[in-house]
């Protein structure tokens, strides 16, 4: 038997059946704030989602602080990191959450040994 993925209790057909108010209670507190002051910049960018055409491409966005509601789900969506446009399908474990948390700006920094002459130990050291 198949396990169904819910958000809280809810399958993705009745979370996009939810009316606006009743979906807010389920978010947390800082999502819900922002969607119920319903920021210029949101209000801009839930238009836009409705007249993109996602079977041709993503949508790229600079907006990072967007919470992700039901109307998304599925969607293909390009969230910019500060540096390039990250890839992002909405599924339901996002529901309620920000486009910002799943394109990291900062990346893992790995660091080689030091070059040649950065340290006093590192003059012995052989060239290939």
């Amino acid at each position: 038997m198949a396990l169904r993925k819910t958000f809280k209790g809810f399958t993705e057909e009745q979370l996009k059946s939810l009316s606006w108010d009743e979906f807010l209670k389920l978010i947390p507190s800082s999502s819900r704030r922002s969607l119920r002051r319903m920021s210029f910049q949101a209000k801009k960018f839930l238009e836009k989602e409705k007249k993109h055409d996602f079977t041709k491409k993503p949508l790229k966005t600079h907006f990072r602080q967007m919470p992700i509601i039901p109307d998304m789900l599925g969607k293909r969506f390009q969230v910019y990191n500060g540096n390039s446009f990250v890839d992002l399908t909405v599924t339901l474990d996002m529901v309620g959450r920000r486009l910002g948390e799943y394109a990291n700006p900062i990346k893992l920094v790995r660091h080689s040994g030091p070059g040649i002459g950065a340290t006093r130990g590192s003059k012995s050291v052989e060239l290939k």
